[in-house]
Order: C-alpha cells, then structure tokens, then sequence
C-alpha cells in the first residue's frame, strides 16, 4: 500500500482520469470520493487502477436515475461506502462520511422544525408502494440525510468527518454539521457538492475542528493526516 497523501476530490460526476493520474503521481494511500460520482459503469471498472485506495460517499446527483445508483451502491466498491459510518485506514486515521444532502420533504435543520421522517423506513411506510425504490423509500431519496444517520454518527469518534453538503461556514452550509463534528471530535472536515475550493482552517479556534470545500472535479493533496 502507498505509504503518500490521502487525495480528497470533489465530485467527479462521471470523469476519472484526473484522479487516477493524481493517485498514481503522488502514491496516494487513500483516494476519498466526496459524492456526486455518477459513475457511466460500475465505480470499481472506473477506478481498476486505483481500486484497493478509494472510499466514498454519495452525493445527490447519484440518485438521479437507476443506473446511476447501481454503479455506486450494487459496485464491488460498495463496502467502501462511508455513509453513516467510521473506517479506519490503514495508515490508522479514522474517517466518518455523511453522503447526501438535506431536503425539505425529508429534513431541514435551517428551518427548526421537526423532520418528516425520522430514518428512511418511515418514510417508505408513507410512500405508495409502486413510487418506492426497492422495497423503500423513492430513489431520490437514497441521497437524503435522515435524522437517524445524524444520530448514528454523533455516537462515534473520528479524526475526519466527509460530507457532501457543506458545514456552517459555507453560505449554503448547515450549522448542525458544525455540531456534529464537534460531537465526534475530528479535526478536520471536508465537502464537495458545492464546486468551491475552499480553505476555512483560519477559522479552527472558533469552529473547534478545520473545514475544506474541494471544487469540481478537484483534488485536494492531505499531508500528515
């Protein structure tokens, strides 16, 4: 296993040289998608040259049609899905993933009201049953945040906290993951989706942790963590 940077890139949707090229170029011991993959085949034929270094996290764009959801969740690589869970790397740093991004008719922390639905089964059991997606809630869905994935994560300990969406320094970002990362101790976030790069580590006194937007199609070179 490369013994180089951890690479974080900001959604692909769909293209892959670039990181490839950059794995290979810096010897990479981590290649860590931050959603919006939108794979054309399955994500671990994409990524054959670099296969046993990524992990990921979903973005909204991945449940945009079926094909997409199945190169991202029915792909060998699919293990390597971060959502809603912590991995530890081999080079011992532990990194926690929230995919996907909050919707109203599922959940909006800005507006202080309680989510429609606390996890995805209650939301499948109000769906008419030809709209839901595999027994579940509609495929759009897939890449809603639901309160119980917030939970489950604010349980756990990490150094790195990936999300999709990004955090309250952001001008569309969402306080709560602020809160969130200072629940599970990390020092430092990172998130695509927004297609900015974006530096707010000056802010790590008042924020408690650093935070990094990665922009489209970008590779951010992690050093030492």
């Amino acid at each position: 296993m490369p013994l180089g940077p951890l690479l974080f890139c900001g959604d692909p949707h769909g293209q892959w040289q670039h990181i490839i090229d950059a794995a290979l170029q810096t010897q990479a011991r981590a290649v860590i998608l931050l959603g919006d993959l939108e794979p054309a085949r399955p994500l671990h034929i994409e990524l054959a040259a670099i296969r046993e270094r990524v992990w990921f996290i979903h973005g909204n764009h991945d449940t945009d049609h079926p094909e997409n959801f199945a190169n991202v969740w029915h792909s060998e690589l699919a293990e390597r899905n971060l959502h809603g869970r912590v991995a530890t790397l081999p080079c011992g740093t532990r990194i926690a993933g929230l995919g996907g991004v909050f919707r109203g008719t599922v959940w909006n922390p800005k507006n202080k009201r309680p989510a429609h639905f606390y996890n995805r089964t209650e939301h499948a059991s109000a769906t008419p049953r030809q709209d839901r997606w595999q027994s579940s809630a509609p495929l759009r869905h897939w890449s809603s945040i639901y309160p119980d994935e917030f939970d489950q994560l604010s349980a756990l300990q990490a150094d790195i906290l990936i999300t999709h969406e990004a955090p309250g320094y952001h001008e569309h970002g969402f306080e709560p993951l602020d809160t969130l990362a200072r629940r599970m101790g990390v020092r430092m976030t990172v998130h695509g989706h927004q297609h900015d790069c974006i530096d707010s580590s000056a802010r790590w006194a008042a924020q408690g942790f650093k935070s990094f937007g990665v922009g489209l199609r970008g590779v951010m070179v992690a050093e030492g963590v």
